[in-house]
């Protein structure tokens, strides 16, 4: 085997692609900035049972697993940010008021999430700590919308759901609770023969109510057609309502569908989650929703809601990155020479110095400027 062959999903980012996703990193952290947001930096490995705390049931089968050398302990590669902001909300900064964390790097996954999807995304995402209320879950889907559209993505496809309609509709029903875990894999599949057979050990009630979600499926005028159907079993109305509240504060910013069965990230998510799509892509750009148990889980109960979205994913939808405008400049150690570049430095000038023999070398930039020797003077010429 070659030795700069690559694993699968794994590859380099060369220098045009690796600006585009710097830029965008840099661009949506200040932008997270202007909302309040404060950046967090956790550790890429941890130990397992840190990374798995409150995480699902599928993320033990996304991380790389490897022992610790000095504990002997099991530790492992991150596969998700998420699960760790609410550590450190929880345990490290143990506040009590209202927290608003953000945080980006690149966290590794054991398979592909998506088709064509790396196995090497670099991360980045906004959380806020200690509201229950439904304007944190607003605030994070406007931030997520807004994100996008920085990022130069003008038409988006916002794609609604909410964990509590199917856990309303089995809360009664011993037996269907029982099934939670299957139910929750063929909804997501669609899978409608499957769910039908399985709906046959379910109270009637029960079983009509879960056939009707693959169904429920289109524009915001399904949460209508939910409410007839579903509107009577408890709990219901009032995610049905938060969905509604939530389509309309996306506003102009997306084309709102509502996918009731679109039940991705169940065990971990307890109220509304969302999905944002773009052109050009068969998997979700941005996955977000309410998760108030994971605080639970590490000890501390805090209500939380959030997202996150891929940066290589999204800079490899941008169109390429223009050449970046620079200035040549001849290699020397004349000490004007060496002011002069220094000073065009300070003022955030890109000063590349030719080294002999490389005159005509051909780069990212844009040497539209050089600076020249003239009139006993370094001066900068077109």
């Amino acid at each position: 085997m070659p030795n700069w062959l690559l694993p699968e999903n794994i590859a380099d980012v060369l220098p045009s692609e690796a600006r585009k996703i710097e830029d965008l990193r840099r661009a949506l952290l200040d932008h997270f900035r202007l909302y309040g947001y404060e950046l967090v930096m956790p550790p890429m490995l941890e130990y397992l049972e840190s990374l798995l705390t409150g995480a699902g049931k599928d993320m033990d089968l996304r991380i790389f697993k490897l022992v610790d050398q000095l504990s002997g302990r099991t530790m492992g590669v991150r596969a998700d940010m998420t699960t760790q902001v609410a550590r450190i909300d929880a345990h490290l900064l143990n506040r009590d008021s209202v927290t608003r964390l953000c945080y980006a790097g690149s966290v590794l996954h054991t398979r592909p999430s998506g088709f064509h999807s790396t196995r090497e995304p670099v991360q980045i995402g906004a959380e806020i700590y200690g509201h229950a209320g439904l304007e944190a879950d607003a605030e994070i889907q406007e931030l997520a919308l807004a994100s996008l559209a920085l990022a130069g993505f003008g038409e988006v496809r916002l794609d609604l759901c909410h964990v509590g309609v199917l856990r309303s509709i089995i809360a009664g029903d011993e037996a269907a609770r029982r099934h939670e875990a299957e139910l929750f894999a063929l909804l997501e599949s669609k899978d409608v023969p499957g769910l039908r057979g399985l709906c046959r050990n379910f109270a009637p009630e029960t079983g009509a109510a879960l056939l009707a979600l693959p169904g429920l499926y289109g524009g915001v005028e399904v949460l209508e057609r939910a409410r007839a159907l579903l509107g009577a079993i408890p709990g219901v109305a009032r995610a049905l309502d938060e969905l509604e509240t939530l389509a309309r504060q996306a506003g102009a910013a997306a084309t709102v569908t509502v996918d009731m069965a679109d039940l991705r990230g169940y065990h971990y998510h307890s109220g509304a989650m969302f999905a944002a799509y773009v052109a050009g892509l068969p998997n979700a750009v941005v996955r977000g929703g309410r998760y108030d148990h994971v605080g639970e889980a590490f000890g501390r109960s805090r209500p939380a809601t959030g997202f996150s979205m891929d940066l290589r994913e999204l800079a490899r939808l941008m169109p390429g990155a223009e050449r970046k405008r620079a200035i040549r400049a001849p290699w020397g150690t004349d000490a004007a020479l060496r002011e002069k570049i220094t000073e065009l430095r300070k003022q955030g000038e890109v000063v590349i110095q030719t080294l002999p023999g490389h005159e005509n070398d051909q780069d990212e930039f844009d040497c539209d400027r050089a600076v020249v020797w003239e009139n006993g003077n370094w001066i900068l010429k077109n």
